[in-house]
């Protein structure tokens, strides 16, 4: 508890990361000392009675909570810096995981010496499998990113890099949990042109996609390595392959990072 009874954390902004920050939360101790706050009064209520939290308007959120987590959209970030300017000072933490914004734009918006901590976190969060990533702003010490990272550990992994580097990060892990139900459709979609019912096909591509993350994550191989572990001279994999770069699946993944990277810095540049 800080010096003036301040204890707890606020999560601004219920939407996907939000709720899957305070899902992951609740599940790890409880709903103690956790708060929503919510521009929209009904799905404000939502969160209160699935979580079982209380949802407060901004001052009061700030004026109960020592640590905000804002997760607003970047768009939507300028008015409630305005609106936030107002309720904090250098005895709060605030944790953001708004795309692209970045610390030094936080900052010049609120009281000097506010400690801020720039975070990308990702949706599979809502299952403790998030990849977050941290960087500092000018205020925040190691204390403050040790206070974001256990946070962030309830959810998932965490790491933590210069804050020049969260551009990429977006485009990679932020945003990658699209790109991987995006081929997983593909996927599915191909089982059934096959002939397997949707559900089968479902079944095969999620468990197959599990079990080689598994591998990757635990084995410490190369992907190259486990690809040619599947890949029998002439045999089906091989074939599936030379389709694929047939195709310029490879360029195409990687353009469409390089597209993500480029709009991160763009929401950055908007925000200024």
């Amino acid at each position: 508890m800080s010096a003036d009874g301040r204890r707890g954390l606020a999560i601004i902004g219920g939407g996907k990361i939000g709720e899957a920050l305070l899902s992951g939360l609740v599940r790890r101790g409880g709903p103690d000392g956790l708060i929503v706050c919510e521009r929209s009064a009904e799905r404000a209520a939502l969160l209160a009675d699935r979580y079982g939290v209380p949802a407060l308007g901004l001052a009061d959120a700030a004026a109960r909570a020592r640590v905000l987590l804002v997760a607003v959209k970047p768009q939507d970030i300028d008015t409630l810096l305005g609106l936030l300017a107002d309720v904090v000072d250098d005895g709060h933490l605030v944790v953001s995981v708004a795309a692209g914004v970045p610390t030094a734009r936080i900052e010049a918006a609120l009281p000097a010496g506010v400690p801020v901590v720039r975070v990308m976190p990702n949706t599979p969060a809502l299952v403790d499998e998030g990849m977050s990533v941290l960087s500092a702003g000018a205020h925040a010490g190691e204390e403050h990113l040790d206070e974001a990272e256990a946070l962030l550990a309830a959810v998932g992994k965490v790491r933590r890099v210069p804050e020049g580097q969260q551009d990429a990060v977006t485009a990679l892990s932020g945003s990658g949990p699209a790109y991987f139900f995006y081929l997983v459709e593909a996927r599915v979609d191909a089982g059934i042109l096959l002939g397997l019912p949707r559900t089968l096909a479902a079944d095969l591509v999620v468990q197959t996609a599990l079990g080689a993350a598994v591998m990757m994550r635990d084995s410490g191989e190369h992907p190259v390595q486990l690809r040619e572990a599947v890949s029998s001279p002439g045999g089906t994999t091989v074939a599936a392959i030379r389709e694929l770069e047939r195709h310029g699946v490879r360029a195409a993944l990687m353009a469409a990072i390089e597209a993500a990277h480029a709009r991160s810095v763009e929401l950055g540049r908007d925000a200024n």
